[in-house]
């Protein structure tokens, strides 16, 4: 069984994360999560979101719905909105227009997904049904009939020269540049 790669989802205590490699990827993987959280908050409610993060390193980060101009000039009263101006109207229908695309993709990329595990269930199933039968060569000799064994050896001499053409073609190859080839040959 192969082992965990990761420690998976655990509590943890609520301080601040001493090694710099661990803090910065909490940050990373939290300030995404904070964009997820309030996207769908957002998209579910219609609710103006504007988010402004700075990381550890102190570069600055942002989200904002419409944007994070037109939430903070709200916040500030400094809505310039001209009450003949639909533009927005038309920004949100853009992006609903474009969210429904999206999900029709996601919802088609979970259809073929579903399709190929059901493929490889299927796959699977099959391998396992062969894995419990015996392969020709480890047939009793005894089990097999005449015809059966003639064919076995006809296989058999068949590989065995094609081994033999592959081990000579590969030698020459190896050798060309070194000494002269020694050439193996069929009994």
């Amino acid at each position: 069984m192969a082992a965990k790669k990761t420690r998976g989802r655990q509590k943890i205590e609520m301080k601040k994360i001493e090694n710099e490699n661990d803090r910065m990827i909490a940050f990373s993987k939290r300030r995404s999560g904070i964009y997820k959280k309030a996207s769908e908050l957002a998209t579910l409610t219609g609710a103006e979101i504007g988010i402004v993060v700075f990381s550890p390193s102190g570069k600055p980060f942002s989200f904002g719905h419409p944007s994070l101009e037109a939430v903070a000039n709200r916040f500030l009263g400094l809505n310039q909105e001209h009450p003949n101006d639909n533009s927005h109207l038309l920004v949100e229908a853009h992006g609903r227009v474009r969210i429904s695309e999206l999900n029709q993709q996601h919802n088609e990329l979970l259809r073929q997904l579903d399709e190929e595990n059901a493929r490889e269930k299927i796959l699977k199933q099959n391998r396992k049904g062969k894995e419990t039968q015996p392969h020709w060569w480890e047939t009793p000799v005894n089990e097999i009939n005449h015809q059966e064994l003639l064919q076995m050896d006809a296989a058999v001499d068949d590989l065995h020269k094609t081994f033999l053409a592959k081990l000579n073609e590969k030698t020459a190859a190896a050798s060309s540049s070194m000494a002269p080839p020694m050439y193996f040959h069929h009994k």
